[in-house]
């Protein structure tokens, strides 16, 4: 495991003493300290490149070091294998071994929360000044209980990419509805054979969600109309004359980014953080994107808003000097840098809307966000349905005809039930 340090610097920031001010001295947790010397430790995810991650962290780190003289902050990238609910659970048992502050999955909130691993720190996040500029939807994403236990860093967050060259060819224009989607998608297949109307998969739980929320349904009550609406708008896209069920019920997200990028489709429903594979790809300069389309013309699909937080841990015995050093390297100068360094999405209003102008790209994930994002449950029982592969085997089942809508989905919703514990 790698390690950056930034020794003890004497300069003084005036950016970083004017964050200082803005921070109140909270009561330390009973389980950590408040010592405002010393070492801040900080695990980070290790990334497949790293090293642009790597530089934007170390300039906060020489900054927030030149306005605490007396303090030394200390990362560490950890992987991002599922190794690493191991290491987090030693670290909420062994304090000794923890650090002050950690990245995590904003989908791992619900167990990390159940073991009161992290501090609450809705009390610094409203008084800071910036706090008021992150969307409450994308707080959810690190609340639990009525607790903040973290605050997003950055997010992802899914629309339609469609293919210019395509839609020109043929006369269609971009797809305002899902209906129109559903159309389009068919009008591609038919005149374009060579071409999937549209990549979809089985195996998409978060390419299907947004189809449920947008009739009204919702996970933890898969039989319900509104999600029995959205299943079959989903799945009706994997049909011969759009995406063919023999090969697209079994595709996952990640295949259909490969579908996408690489010519074999017309639209594909992926996230900002896979414009590098499609620029990579026969698609590169072929494509726009838009919000993927709700049911009524303006108004976006909810889309699902993946990411990561920063949270500082319970057991830190340096509480306002974590919370400083997460407020410094989640503000807006340093969400602009990672965007610019990764590709991050900010979670900042003002960051995202300075991004957009100089980036048109981002305006459509940005407008998508605006209009409303949804998130997983936040309970450990999300765990067992996603590892059970409960939305996915709804949809493939319904997708190759093995069952009806109102079958599969019965049958899915006694599996959340299960999950959570109803009887």
């Amino acid at each position: 495991m790698r390690r950056v340090e930034i020794l003890k610097m004497c300069a003084a920031g005036a950016a970083l003493l004017t964050l200082a001010a803005c921070v109140p001295s909270s009561p330390p947790s009973s389980a950590g300290g408040d010592d405002r010397s010393g070492t801040v430790r900080v695990w980070l995810f290790d990334e497949p490149n790293r090293a642009p991650k790597e530089r934007v962290v170390a300039e906060a780190i020489e900054e927030f070091t030149a306005a605490h003289p007396e303090v030394t902050v200390e990362v560490a990238y950890i992987p991002t294998s599922p190794a690493r609910h191991e290491k987090f659970k030693g670290a909420f048992n062994d304090p000794a071994s923890a650090p002050d502050i950690a990245e995590y999955g904003n989908t791992d909130l619900a167990e990390y929360a159940a073991a009161g691993g992290f501090a609450d720190l809705g009390a610094e996040v409203r008084s800071w000044t910036e706090g008021g500029d992150i969307d409450a939807d994308l707080l959810k994403s690190a609340t639990a209980g009525g607790k903040l236990y973290g605050v997003p860093w950055y997010i992802g967050v899914r629309a339609l990419y469609y293919r210019t060259d395509v839609f020109g060819e043929l006369g269609l224009e971009p797809p305002a509805t899902l209906g129109e989607l559903t159309a389009a998608a068919r009008a591609v297949r038919e005149r374009r054979p060579d071409l999937y109307g549209i990549a979809v998969g089985g195996q998409y739980t978060f390419g299907a969600l947004p189809f449920i929320w947008d009739a009204g349904g919702d996970i933890e009550k898969l039989d319900s109309p509104g999600s029995r609406e959205g299943v079959k708008a989903y799945t009706d896209l994997m049909s011969d004359d759009i995406c063919p069920p023999q090969a697209c019920a079994a595709l996952t997200g990640g295949r259909t980014v490969e579908l996408f990028a690489g010519g074999k489709a017309a639209m594909g429903i992926l996230g900002n953080f896979n414009r590098s594979a499609v620029d990579a790809g026969p698609a590169a300069g072929k494509y726009a994107v838009v919000p993927l389309p709700g049911s009524t013309a303006g108004t976006p699909a909810p889309a699902f808003a993946g990411g990561n937080n920063l949270g500082v841990m319970r057991s830190s015995r340096h509480r306002t000097l974590a919370v400083q050093f997460v407020q410094l390297l989640a503000g807006k100068t340093y969400q602009v840098k990672m965007y610019e360094a990764m590709g991050n999405l900010p979670t900042l209003t003002s960051a995202g809307r300075e991004l957009a102008a100089r980036d048109p790209f981002l305006k459509p994930f940005l407008d998508t966000v605006a209009a409303g994002t949804r998130f997983v449950p936040v309970d450990p029982a999300w765990v067992k349905i996603d590892n059970q592969k409960v939305i996915p085997t709804m949809l493939q089942k319904v997708a190759t005809g093995q069952a009806t809508v109102e079958q599969a989905t019965d049958e899915a919703a006694a599996a959340v039930d299960a999950a959570f514990g109803r009887s």
